[in-house]
């Protein structure tokens, strides 16, 4: 028997919930070892969501489960070896195209957690449990959801910033909850702000290129690409020293690196 594993975190912080990359390969090696199949490779997407709804999104963001699919259409594949299904999907829609997918190259899923599941097999009782297990599932998610939007509400009226990892253009002392501008990044933003009022009509990519030949780097040191410039102009009232999730808007407790006019917020 050939098999594939397939592992993926998204950006939600499912090292907590007890899906982190290791385990779910420690998992798939251990169990196809028990079962005695040949484990061909493991496919991985790290920092990806399970929701994304669209094939374009689905082929370009998650890399490993394209290049998995690229693989099964010859490799003669019988199953993808997964924890849980919900490494491969987070909706229904991402659930429909999946089996589409998997049904093209004549393939079923294994999964570790629901050892029932399979896109093939219609007996009542497992489509039952299946189908009870996956809603037990989304309820988690939307219950998870409603804590952290309740969290980041309280955090948007106290300014935004609670600690951890820093926005680009700024640095923060470990365990402090202040943050202080990055001078070297903050030129780097204020000067992708001027190029893109002088040159309104420039892409994405001319700006990134203009910023990497003026010596501009990321927060990794790396160069700039269309995506991170994007990152960026998108934030232009957060450097201007407001922060805003959803409806609330509060001034931030980050100095603004750029000069804002017409500000709904006095400071």
């Amino acid at each position: 028997m050939n098999v594939v594993g397939y592992i993926r975190v998204s950006t939600q912080g499912q090292v907590k919930e007890g899906y982190s990359l290791s385990y779910q390969q420690d998992e798939i090696k251990a169990y196809c070892k028990e079962q005695g199949w040949n484990l061909i490779t493991i496919y991985t997407d790290a920092g990806v969501s399970g929701a994304k709804v669209d094939e374009e999104a689905m082929g370009v963001e998650r890399e490993g489960f394209r290049m998995m699919l690229d693989a099964l259409s010859s490799s003669g594949v019988d199953y993808v070896i997964v924890l849980n299904t919900n490494r491969l999907w987070r909706s229904d829609l991402v659930k429909v195209l999946v089996h589409r997918e998997f049904r093209k190259y004549r393939v079923d899923i294994r999964s570790i957690e629901q050892p029932t599941y399979s896109i093939h097999r219609k007996d009542p009782n497992d489509f039952l449990m299946n189908g009870l297990m996956e809603l037990l599932d989304q309820y988690q998610r939307l219950e998870i959801a409603l804590k952290l939007g309740r969290g980041r509400n309280k955090k948007a009226q106290q300014g935004g910033y609670a600690g951890g990892r820093v926005a680009f253009g700024y640095s923060a002392k470990r365990g402090t909850k202040v943050m202080e501008i990055n001078r070297v990044e903050a030129s780097a933003i204020r000067r992708l702000f001027e190029l893109r009022e002088r040159y309104s009509d420039w892409t994405l990519a001319e700006l990134a290129r203009r910023l990497n030949a003026e010596g501009f780097t990321t927060q990794q040191g790396k160069r700039f690409t269309k995506v991170q410039v994007k990152r960026i102009l998108d934030r232009k009232e957060f450097y201007g020293g407001i922060y805003r999730y959803g409806n609330v808007e509060a001034v931030g407790v980050h100095p603004a690196i750029l000069e804002m006019e017409n500000s709904s917020i006095s400071h």
